[in-house]
């Protein structure tokens, strides 16, 4: 049996590994959670919602502005700063439709294979055999110590 963590072998009556010190009987960390459909009509209308009141206030207010006798020049790049935040608003929010869509596609399981199908059947692929092995988390710790100070020679 290896060790699933570290791949040193360890014998079968182990409950942890004695290089790595990971738990050899733990079973699945993360349970399967079902597939879960997000529905996007709600956020996709409310953007299109937000650009078109976001586009109506940028170009009453630039009208109001050019009115008022503002430069030409100054009006131009109101319009421009405006629009680009708007745009970077829209971008930011089909970000979070696009990670709210995203989680029923990471939950679906795979596709079945065809029962007329034939395939390979390899043996498992063991780990790698290590040159010189690391020691062992608890090697030194049943040993004794050698006292600290040694007696004098006469």
């Amino acid at each position: 049996m290896y060790c699933s963590s570290c791949g040193t072998e360890v014998t079968k009556e182990l409950n942890y590994c004695n290089r790595c010190g990971a738990n050899l009987n733990a079973g699945p960390s993360v349970p399967e959670q079902p597939v879960r459909f997000v529905s996007l009509n709600g956020p996709i209308w409310a953007m299109a919602l937000m650009v078109v009141i976001g586009l109506g206030i940028t170009f009453a207010s630039v009208v109001d502005l050019a009115k008022d006798g503002l430069h030409p020049a100054a009006v131009t790049w109101i319009v421009i700063g405006s629009l680009g935040m708007l745009l970077g608003v829209v971008a930011l929010f089909l970000r979070q439709i696009s990670q709210m869509s995203g989680i029923a596609q990471k939950t679906e399981r795979p596709a079945k294979r065809k029962k007329g199908a034939t395939e390979e059947l390899r043996p498992p692929e063991l780990p790698p055999a290590r040159i010189n092995p690391m020691p062992s988390v608890t090697e030194h710790t049943t040993r004794t110590f050698e006292p600290a100070v040694k007696g004098r020679k006469s």
